[in-house]
């Protein structure tokens, strides 16, 4: 499955446009995976957004749902996103269909390697430096920690926190599989073309590793 473009919704981030207008604007752009991330919004609101984006993904890109499981099987998103706080893995294994996909959220090479065993199809490197998008995520691991996670597990890696224009080709080289961004397009004029560059630059900093 192909992660290189990963991103994640936030509606106080993008200049008044709903979740599903970032993911339509997203996707439209080339985004590969869209997360439904609103650490505010009540059940039935997350719930509408979600079905909205699901169908928007539809064929054109993975739609995970961040935090909540239920949303995201309701919904009949691809996937739900979880950190280390939230259900641990394998409970989440034990209720999930065949086939449905979960990211796990990590820090450290050891989270890292938890999250393989548990059954995770990928693991996030969160954050990977800094940023305020994410106030919650905590200081950022570096990338010395990205590429020591990239090189102790055989799933797919994402990095997020702090990845814009300047910053991928280095993560890139790093061994990151997929850039997860939040202000990078959401809080951009034009969601669309901000999306199809940072995929351009992702696809040209792949060819040259």
């Amino acid at each position: 499955m192909k992660y290189d473009l990963y991103v994640v919704t936030d509606e106080g981030l993008s200049r008044g446009k709903t979740h599903a207008e970032i993911a339509r604007e997203a996707v439209s752009g080339g985004a590969d995976v869209i997360q439904l991330r609103d650490k505010t919004a009540d059940s039935a609101s997350l719930y509408a957004a979600a079905v909205e984006i699901a169908e928007i993904c539809r064929g054109k890109a993975l739609f995970f749902v961040n935090d909540r499981l239920d949303v995201a099987l309701a919904a009949g998103a691809d996937g739900v996103h979880v950190g280390q706080s939230d259900l641990p893995l394998t409970a989440v294994r034990r209720i999930v269909p065949p086939g449905f996909l979960v990211g796990v959220s990590v820090g450290s090479v050891e989270e890292a390697l938890e999250a393989e065993r548990d059954g995770a199809d990928y693991v996030a490197v969160s954050p990977v430096f800094s940023t305020a998008s994410k106030s919650d995520a905590g200081a950022g691991h570096g990338l010395d920690t990205a590429r020591a996670v990239c090189d102790a597990v055989s799933i797919p890696v994402i990095g997020i926190g702090g990845l814009n224009r300047d910053t991928i080709p280095d993560v890139i080289r790093a061994g990151i599989d997929g850039i997860a961004v939040i202000s990078a397009v959401v809080s951009q004029e034009d969601i669309s073309a901000s999306a199809a560059e940072l995929s351009a630059i992702i696809a040209e900093a792949k060819k040259s590793i």
